[in-house]
């Protein structure tokens, strides 16, 4: 097998592992927002300030894996371009 092929394997699988698991923690992330959003809206003690910093929060962690994704999906086509993988 030429070298450039393993390289491609390697690399595939290296990214479909990474999208896999950014894909499960996606669903670990909204699951647990779903249940924090609920205890926010039923709980009368948490006050305003309280629920402005979770949705703060909220919004905030959804930012970062937007944008950790994008630098990992460039970061791969970087990779594949250094290898001229076709």
């Amino acid at each position: 097998m030429e070298p450039k092929q393993i390289a491609k394997q390697m690399i595939d699988f290296n990214k479909t592992a990474f999208d896999n698991s950014f894909e499960a923690m996606i669903v670990l992330q909204d699951q647990a927002e779903k249940v924090v959003s609920s205890f926010m809206k039923q709980n009368t003690l948490v006050p305003e300030e309280g629920k402005k910093a979770v949705a703060d929060w909220i919004n905030t962690y959804k930012k970062g894996r937007t944008d950790l994704k994008k630098a990992a999906d460039e970061s791969f086509k970087k990779v594949e371009a250094a290898f001229a993988i076709k």
